[in-house]
């Protein structure tokens, strides 16, 4: 899938509808802990796709038998977040970099979705996720949300970390989600946080 993703860049940019950079839309940890060089960065908005913490971890906030929750791209409404523009000399060796970090069993739907930035728009690579994909975790209760922030543990930490972690820096760089912010009342609420 690496190879197809590199091959639709290189031709995207070769018939112009891609820039001669690559570009990198990130939605969560990649706004935080984006892990790889980037020349550029600014504020996007996606229409058609929007966050939430629906896709199951298994590794990372979560076990594959206690799985943890990260933060997904859905179909449906919008989202804002962060592009990041990658120098094309540079661009297949971070993108191999992300890949092995964001695609290491393949649940990802990486897609070029058009971001709309205030210095106009750019095609970014986004991983996205199908809801008919095993990954998906579908809608919870709130009690059952509850007990999955204040139990799943992974090798980077709990889902409730990367929650809180996700919508200090959205708060920090000014973007506002009403579903980040219910579940951050709803952790709260339930004694997890202060």
């Amino acid at each position: 899938m690496l190879e197809h993703t590199l091959q639709e860049w290189h031709v995207g940019c070769r018939h112009g509808r891609l820039g001669p950079d690559l570009w990198l839309f990130g939605y969560a940890s990649l706004i935080w802990r984006p892990e790889f060089a980037c020349d550029e960065h600014r504020a996007a908005r996606v229409h058609g796709w929007h966050r939430s913490l629906q896709m199951h971890s298994r590794v990372n906030r979560g076990t594959p038998q206690r799985p943890g929750l990260v933060f997904a791209l859905l179909s449906g409404g919008s989202c804002r977040g962060m592009v990041y523009r990658v120098d094309r000399h540079r661009a297949e060796a971070e993108l191999r970099r992300l890949w092995d970090r964001e695609m290491p069993n393949g649940v990802y739907d990486p897609r070029w979705l058009e971001c709309r930035t205030a210095q106009g728009p750019v095609r970014a690579l986004a991983f996205t996720l199908s809801r008919r994909s095993p990954a998906w975790a579908g809608t919870m209760d709130e009690a059952q949300m509850l007990a999955l922030l204040g139990e799943a543990r992974g090798r980077f930490g709990t889902t409730l970390d990367y929650l809180v972690e996700t919508a200090r820096c959205l708060r920090e760089r000014g973007i506002h989600d009403r579903e980040i912010e219910r579940l951050m009342r709803l952790a709260r609420r339930g004694g997890l946080t202060v």
